[in-house]
């Protein structure tokens, strides 16, 4: 082998073992973000189905507090739902007729989540607040057969997406604000000593049109959020 051959089988050596350490650089960095993705998700997913968010500005500026259950006040900025392995679908006909009055905090029952909390003003003031159930993440669709019943002090609204096909609103519900937000409100002259009580209910409306086996294995997550302000 001449001293040239030798000089280029080095060469040619040294670009193979190059790429090699590369490509297990490049994989090792992918398995790296892989293994953080997996752990963020975990995270999110595993913090329930549904939680409330109490905007800080209420909290420290106006009083505002929320809690779960109301002889026993133990208040906090972030409320969680029990969450659910599995829900199936099911009728609002089956539904208990006391969801509202029969629990406080998570009281899930057979394919739903009914999550009971309670908003108090222990300011000095006056105070209009927003409410809104924003739409974190939907896989495989299932929002379009989802059903969010929300009780404010015994008044009762159902929210559903438009039917799919009419692109009218489903019998007996309010369509969704948009298509990443279920609902937005307003309450109005909240006065100190108030106590507004919220129950959510949360299911799969069999008898909904756009309920078909293309939404099997399908999540949804969602929270919601009680602000001062709502800018759109």
């Amino acid at each position: 082998m001449t001293k040239f051959e030798f000089a280029t089988t080095s060469k040619k050596i040294y670009k193979r073992d190059f790429r090699i350490k590369l490509i297990r650089l490049a994989l090792l960095i992918l398995l790296i973000f892989l293994i953080l993705l997996y752990f963020i998700l975990e995270i999110i997913y595993k913090a329930g189905n549904f939680t409330v968010i109490l905007d800080r500005n209420l909290s420290w500026d106006k009083g505002i507090v929320i809690y779960e259950k109301l002889n026993e006040k133990v208040v906090s900025r972030e409320l969680e739902a029990d969450s659910m392995e599995d829900m199936d679908n099911i009728s609002i006909d089956w539904l208990p007729e006391n969801l509202d009055g029969e629990a406080e905090g998570s009281h899930n029952g057979d394919n739903y989540i009914a999550y009971t909390f309670y908003i108090e003003n222990e300011g000095k003031e006056a105070v209009n607040y927003w409410y809104s159930i924003p739409i974190d993440d939907v896989i495989l669709n299932v929002d379009e057969a989802i059903r969010v019943m929300v009780y404010l002090n015994g008044e009762q609204t159902v929210y559903a997406k438009l039917n799919g096909t009419t692109e009218e609103p489903e019998e007996g519900t309010k369509a969704f604000y948009s298509e990443d937000t279920v609902m937005l409100e307003s309450r109005q002259d909240f006065s100190p000593g108030d106590i507004d009580r919220f129950t959510i209910v949360i299911f799969i409306e069999g008898d909904d049109p756009d309920c078909t086996n293309a939404l099997l294995g399908g999540e949804m997550k969602m929270h919601m959020d009680i602000t001062e302000e709502h800018i759109d």
